[in-house]
């Protein structure tokens, strides 16, 4: 099955480079069957967050009206990014498989600065409305 799955993403890789992408794909399987599959669209979309990974999280999602994809594996051409394997943890896949590892030189951009704000009014408001509306989800369980 492994191989079937890496013919199908090298096609799509392929026909995502011929768009001017980045040529990575993935896709997501259930039960020994394909149930999404996607590839970068950041150029066509001029959007960041359009990695393989994250476009075929969301169709398989849709698909399973469920963002849990615990019994899914992912089959992924290159290995994630920090922010696909982010996304990848929180989406509850199972297993992760992929064919190469990122070259030693590309590096991912660093730039950002975080800064946590200290504003106590706010930061104790906003912690109650957190708190409650956790609360109020194992209240239901």
């Amino acid at each position: 099955m492994p191989e079937e799955y890496y013919n199908i993403l090298i096609k799509l890789a392929k026909k995502a480079m011929s768009k001017g992408e980045v040529p990575v794909s993935a896709i997501i399987v259930n039960n020994n069957k394909v149930i999404a599959k996607s590839s970068n669209s950041r150029q066509k979309k001029y959007d960041v967050c359009n990695h393989a990974e994250i476009n075929v999280i969301k169709k398989a999602s849709k698909k399973n009206k469920d963002w849990r994809l615990n019994n899914c594996d992912l089959y992924v051409t290159l290995k994630p990014c920090s922010m696909c394997e982010s996304i990848i943890k929180q989406s509850r896949i199972k297993n992760v498989y992929y064919l190469l590892d990122k070259p030693t030189e590309k590096k991912e951009y660093n730039k950002t600065s975080f800064e946590k704000q200290n504003i106590s009014t706010q930061e104790k408001q906003y912690s109650r409305y957190l708190k409650a509306f956790f609360q109020k989800k194992r209240d239901k369980i």
